[in-house]
């Protein structure tokens, strides 16, 4: 008899948000490329579903942030995390990838891992930042964590977790030179127009929580600089009715452009860049902008953190954390106030010295996480499977 032919790469996946859904599609379409007959189901958004993945759930129904928030939708997202694990278990993937949304898919992979299914986390959580006892429960949980950020990958070498260095799938979409001219021009900007750019978040949560502070250092600015024109890129409608009420109640004598989206051309139209804490403080910085970056919690989530002494990281801010050091500003909770953001922003217009190095810091942090990050965690779960599997997948 004749050999058969080998069974078709079979992967599970479960992304949280837009994000997530971004990193599933590239990693689908990457795997394509080596496996073009995989087969891809789980929770998924509409790029992934778009790139080929069976949509089970849509991504959308794991986008929840905060301690409390988490609790709020507790017995919804248990549910669902049930109706998953039997799901995935019934279909035995070959293997299972869980993209972000860590407090999610690590409960998930743990289950799945514990029936002999595979398991990655493609985006570590800040486990290197807060909550570090979380380690032992990730190396319980996963075979492998594709890392985004190369001192993740030195934090679980340290803690004896299997972990890869990807590189950042922003740092491919974004050139190293980005042409700024060009991005006034698409937004219809003055060429010489000094501009700040206003981005205080995606979820709703965190805009409601930053949107006054916004809005006050943009009064506390115009009235020290009166020709400054202000930008803020907004995710969505929910944000943008956020923002520009409070806009209203506390600066009404301030004119803010909104901009449906476009936050990368925002950025790279922009002198300087005030922003909320997380994936856009990187984005500014590969757009080679000098920023402050600002994170609030609710208040009760702030104590415990700090009663708990949660906290281990120097920094929250992405450039700072890469750079092991305070290149921009960062400040928290009730650091955060017109007179210490505004100050800091007018000292990066009016320095330009000080701008140009920070913009050679910038290229250099990118030329560092540009590594084609979708092929990199492909080849990553392959080699996986090639050490795990039974009968291998074929080599690319």
């Amino acid at each position: 008899m004749g050999s058969s032919m080998p069974a078709p790469l079979r992967v599970g996946l479960v992304a949280g948000e837009a994000s997530g859904d971004t990193l599933g599609a590239g990693l689908i379409e990457a795997l394509r490329r080596i496996e073009p007959d995989a087969q891809f189901f789980g929770v998924a958004g509409p790029k992934m579903r778009a790139a080929g993945c069976e949509v089970w759930e849509p991504a959308e129904s794991l986008a929840v942030m905060g301690l409390f928030e988490i609790l709020k939708e507790l017995p919804r997202l248990l549910s669902l995390l049930a109706r998953l694990r039997r799901s995935f278990i019934a279909a035995r993937p070959d293997v299972f990838v869980g993209i972000d949304a860590p407090d999610t898919n690590l409960r998930l992979a743990r289950k799945l891992h514990a029936a002999g299914i595979p398991t990655v986390q493609y985006v570590s959580p800040q486990v290197w930042a807060w909550r570090q006892n979380r380690v032992q429960s990730i190396h319980e949980s996963v075979d492998l964590v594709l890392c985004l950020l190369p001192f993740e990958k030195r934090f679980y070498d340290g803690q004896g977790v299997a972990a890869e260095f990807v590189g950042h799938p922003l740092a491919d979409a974004i050139p190293i030179d980005v042409d700024r001219a060009a991005a006034r021009k698409a937004l219809d900007l003055p060429p010489d127009a000094e501009t700040i750019a206003l981005l205080p978040g995606s979820r709703r949560g965190e805009v409601s929580r930053l949107a006054e502070d916004f809005a006050a250092t943009a009064a506390w600015l115009l009235e020290r600089r009166p020709g400054l024109t202000f930008i803020a890129p907004m995710a969505s409608a929910a944000t943008r009715e956020i923002f520009s009420h409070a806009l209203e109640r506390v600066a009404p004598q301030v004119h803010v452009r909104l901009i449906e989206g476009r936050a990368q051309q925002a950025l790279i139209a922009a002198n300087a860049v005030l922003v909320a804490s997380g994936t856009a403080s990187l984005e500014a910085a590969l757009c080679k902008r000098p920023m402050v970056v600002v994170y609030r919690l609710g208040a009760l989530s702030a104590w415990i953190i700090r009663r708990l002494n949660l906290v281990k990281s120097k920094f929250f801010a992405q450039p700072n954390l890469l750079a092991d050091r305070r290149v921009v500003g960062e400040y928290f909770q009730e650091q955060i106030n017109p007179e210490s953001l505004g100050a800091e922003l007018l000292a990066w217009l009016d320095d330009a010295g000080r701008r140009a190095q920070l913009e050679q810091e910038f290229v250099g942090l990118h030329v560092n996480l540009k590594r084609d990050a979708s092929a990199r965690a492909a080849q990553a779960i392959l080699e996986l499977l090639r050490r795990t599997r039974p009968s291998p997948v074929s080599p690319p």
